[in-house]
């Protein structure tokens, strides 16, 4: 029985995939993977072709993403833009 759930899971991974990659759009797997991780929001930026921050990044680790909350809380007050933080940083990924 858990092979069969595995090759399901797998058909279905590789049927999203395959789509996206033969429209040359974003989207699919990666696209499903970053909404899962970060957010609508962050999906959304990606699925545009936008590239995603550093800052999302490193919210993944467990006590920088808690630091990282608090500079994006920081920012956010301070009334910071999601294009003027993608010009101050570099570009990683």
């Amino acid at each position: 029985m858990k092979k069969f759930t595995m090759a399901i899971v797998a058909a279905l991974m590789l049927a999203t995939v395959i789509p996206a990659s033969a429209a040359q759009q974003r989207g699919g797997l990666m696209g499903g993977l970053v909404g899962c991780c970060f957010g609508i929001r962050t999906a959304g930026d990606y699925n545009d072709g936008k590239d995603i921050s550093v800052r999302e990044w490193l919210r993944i680790v467990p006590i920088v993403g808690f630091v990282v909350a608090i500079l994006d809380t920081v920012d956010g007050y301070h009334g910071v833009t999601r294009s003027e933080l993608h010009a101050s940083e570099p570009s990683y990924f």
